[in-house]
């Protein structure tokens, strides 16, 4: 009797624990920058206030406290997104990390698996892997995973957080990939992509990250194939962009039923507008499990509009700032 109740003392002293844990999870304030280093290549100086920083700096000391990169396989191949420079390639994903670890701030990573932008529209095969069978695919997404997060690693700045796939709703590494027919064959490819984090990141949550932000029916036909498929993931990811993805009430809706469907932690991952009711929407949602909210292109005038075009700090910055 006396052992049965040391391991029920144990077995409460355990969960209790993994609670705390669960708890002191940080709800993400976060911006993807990626296009900064080319905005810092054409001379844009950022500022706040008129005074010149790191546009890192200036984030972190209005409320963020988190930054998230994409990743290209080659971003300088024919089919590349930076055929000249390389941007968003290993090299300088490796120097934006270090920036971000020497500011203080936690790092949510994405691999797109291709070279360039892979979004519902396109996921295109990177050149280097054309010609390659499914399996070969599927090692490459490993390999490629693998790669990455040992680089990393080697310089003490691994992530956080890591994004197998980005706005994977219609699929990735196209035609392998697509869901048109079946979600077999995305699986099989996201569950590499997972195992070489579980493996080289076991710290790091996985996201899986589609873009159906208000898409009720969408997002359970995509969450209920990876439960069939039998995919791992800790965060469910969704783009929200009310053109494409509906009524903030259509947000709302749908993130509340897919956490507590699936009892996973969600985090809006991509919006341009209306942050204050987004992150009242994700903050709000059941059981604690809203974990954030990360703008677009956060240094971009088009897009995130934080900053204008001559680097200088908006008043949008101010919605952040929670001092």
């Amino acid at each position: 009797m006396k052992r049965v109740l040391c391991l029920i003392v144990a077995l409460v002293a355990f969960n209790a624990a993994e609670a705390q844990i669960a708890i002191e999870k940080p709800f993400a304030v976060g911006a993807d920058i990626s296009w900064l280093q080319s905005q810092e290549a054409f001379g844009v100086k950022f500022s706040d206030g008129g005074v010149e920083g790191d546009a890192l700096d200036i984030l972190r000391d209005n409320g963020f406290n988190y930054i998230r990169l994409r990743i290209f396989v080659n971003p300088k191949s024919e089919l590349g997104y930076s055929q000249r420079d390389g941007y968003c390639d290993l090299e300088h994903t490796l120097q934006m990390a270090k920036r971000i670890k020497d500011a203080g701030m936690m790092f949510l990573l994405d691999f797109h698996y291709s070279d360039n932008w892979a979004d519902p529209q396109k996921q295109i095969m990177p050149q280097a892997w054309q010609t390659f069978s499914y399996d070969e695919v599927r090692d490459a997404v490993y390999n490629h995973t693998k790669e990455v997060l040992l680089a990393l690693e080697a310089q003490g700045t691994m992530p956080e957080m890591v994004q197998v796939g980005n706005e994977v709703s219609n699929g990735m590494l196209w035609p392998y990939g697509s869901v048109r027919h079946s979600f077999e064959g995305l699986c099989g490819l996201l569950k590499e992509g997972v195992r070489a984090v579980r493996e080289y990141a076991p710290d790091a949550e996985v996201m899986l990250h589609v873009a159906l932000g208000g898409q009720a029916e969408e997002s359970v036909r995509f969450f209920d194939a990876m439960e069939e498929y039998g995919v791992e993931y800790d965060l469910i990811g969704q783009s929200y962009y009310p053109e494409w993805h509906g009524t903030l009430e259509e947000l709302e809706a749908n993130t509340n039923a897919l956490v507590l469907k699936y009892n996973k932690p969600l985090i809006v991952v991509e919006y341009r507008d209306h942050y204050l009711d987004i992150e009242r929407i994700v903050s709000s949602l059941p059981n604690g499990l809203g974990r954030g909210t990360f703008i677009w292109e956060a240094t971009s005038p088009q897009w995130g509009k934080l900053f204008d075009e001559t680097g200088a700090a908006t008043p949008a910055l101010d919605d952040y700032n929670r001092k």
